[in-house]
This record gives structure tokens, sequence and C-alpha cells, in this order.
């Protein structure tokens, strides 16, 4: 069995490119998945949490998340300034 037999005749350069894809999309949605995992562990929502792990969205989802209900950006910035004040 050689490459051509598994991509069905489409030859090793999009065998390649598909399989290049896939691995970036891999390593893409790990990323986004374990940082949105680690945030919901840490604010104690379980709903979040369980949707994120189950739900498959190349990283759609947990980017929303993050950026939407989470609001990584304004938290940290806030946290930042109250450590000032004090």
């Amino acid at each position: 069995m050689n490459i051509t037999d598994f991509v069905g005749g489409w030859g090793p350069s999009v065998a390649g490119g598909f399989i290049g894809f896939f691995v970036l999309s891999m390593v893409w949605t790990f990323l986004w998945k374990g940082l949105a995992l680690w945030y919901a562990a840490r604010r104690g929502e379980k709903g979040w949490f369980i949707a994120l792990l189950i739900i498959n969205t190349l990283g759609i989802l947990e980017i929303i998340y993050l950026f939407a209900v989470v609001k990584i950006h304004q938290n940290a910035s806030v946290g930042h300034e109250n450590s000032k004040k004090q």
C-alpha cells in the first residue's frame, strides 16, 4: 500500500498538503481549547467547561468564549491597575 492508494489517486502533493493542514488545525485547536478550558476551570464555569470540552469548532467557540465572555484583555488590564492603587 502506498500513498496514492490512501488518497485515491490524487497524488502525494495533495496528500502532503492535507496532512499539513490537518496537523496545523490540530495544533491551532489544542492551543485555543487548552487556554479556554483553563479559564473556564479557574472561573468555576462548569457549563462552559463541558461545552468547550465536547464541541469541536476549530477554535471558534474557544475564541468567542475567551474574548467575549472572559474578556481576557480587560481583566488583565483591570487587575494590573488595581494592583498599582494598593
